[in-house]
């Protein structure tokens, strides 16, 4: 290391003192404060994930994929991308198939896609049950003859008309509740992803919800899973980070094995090209690819590096649900 004295030194004749360089750290293996990165290790793959593709036929401005129409940020999967990651699943021991957007339904090949994965295991599609899936009813509705059932989890943000619409666009909350209906009417199973208001009392904002699921003879006990703001893409909220010791000391095994990356894996289309990403949460980063199969992917270890990792660690957020 370089020694240096500064003018104020030699003026005084003070002895050179030594300068040291802010030491670099693997930001993917530490923190900025040089700790070692919490992480988590994959124990087995339940649940596959496939990012359908980042086009949308909203554009909401607090969209965790930064969609909107005509978006291609992530293009749209096709059934031919699919099928063999479906089957080195199933190979694997996976119990359920997931997808999620952008909006599944603007995809041109997802209803081919969720037949081909329903006549083989359990599925779950986010969706905003809004124009797409009501021009494609017709291709819906035979997915119930499949061997698996279809899950719906409909985005519905807030137990409020005029706020829900500010957002997303005039008319969408009622043509999510249609949605909804129709959805549950035919025999589907269907829940629904709100937002969450840092000091709301959430029995509160879920009775509300009630009130309009009576007022449209939707039935009152479905169920929600409430999300805190998740950023944008390439966003940095100022998370803390989370260390080796924060996760030795704090989470319980049990509430580990809770993160979606012990259990999930998700097929993200880069170019022409599958990749296997680490969860729903991370596709804005080249880091969480974790190969060009699942089994590879599953000998990755998961530094929680990305800001939504705390959103995990600190809420339980997770995107999965049982189908």
């Amino acid at each position: 290391m370089p020694l240096t004295e500064t003018p104020t030194a030699r003026k005084k004749r003070i002895p050179a003192v030594e300068v040291l360089e802010p030491r670099a750290f693997d930001s993917w293996t530490h923190t900025r404060n040089g700790a070692p990165r919490g992480y988590i290790d994959a124990d087995k793959l339940k649940e596959l994930w496939i990012h359908t593709g980042t086009a949308c036929n909203l554009a909401c401005p607090f969209c965790l994929e930064g969609s909107h129409p005509g978006d291609g940020r992530i293009p749209g999967m096709k059934l031919s991308d699919v099928k063999p990651f479906l089957h080195e699943a199933i190979d694997m021991g996976v119990e359920q198939f997931s997808f999620t957007g952008g909006e599944p339904f603007v995809i041109r090949d997802f209803v081919n896609i969720l037949d081909y994965a329903s006549q083989h295991r359990p599925c779950f599609v986010l969706t905003n049950a809004t124009e797409p899936l009501h021009k494609r009813q017709h291709q819906v509705l035979p997915l119930l003859d499949n061997p698996y059932p279809i899950h719906f989890r409909v985005s519905l943000d807030f137990p409020d008309r005029a706020r829900h619409d500010k957002e997303r666009g005039e008319g969408s909350f009622d043509e999510a509740l249609q949605g909804i209906r129709w959805l549950i009417e035919q025999g589907f199973k269907v829940s629904i992803a709100r937002q969450t208001d840092p000091e709301e009392i959430p029995a509160d904002v879920e009775a509300a919800f009630r009130d309009i699921f009576r007022a449209w003879s939707i039935p009152e006990n479905l169920a929600f899973t409430a999300f805190p703001d998740l950023g944008t893409p390439g966003s940095e909220d100022g998370s803390p980070e989370i260390t080796e010791t924060c996760m030795e000391k704090y989470p319980t095994k049990e509430a580990r094995s809770h993160f979606m990356c012990t259990y999930t894996r998700m097929l993200v289309k880069k170019g022409d090209r599958v990749r296997v990403y680490a969860c729903t949460l991370v596709d804005d980063d080249p880091q969480y690819d974790l190969g060009g199969t699942l089994a590879e992917s599953m000998d990755e270890r998961i530094m929680l590096r990305h800001h939504r990792c705390f959103s995990c660690y600190r809420f339980g957020a997770s995107c999965s649900a049982p189908a």
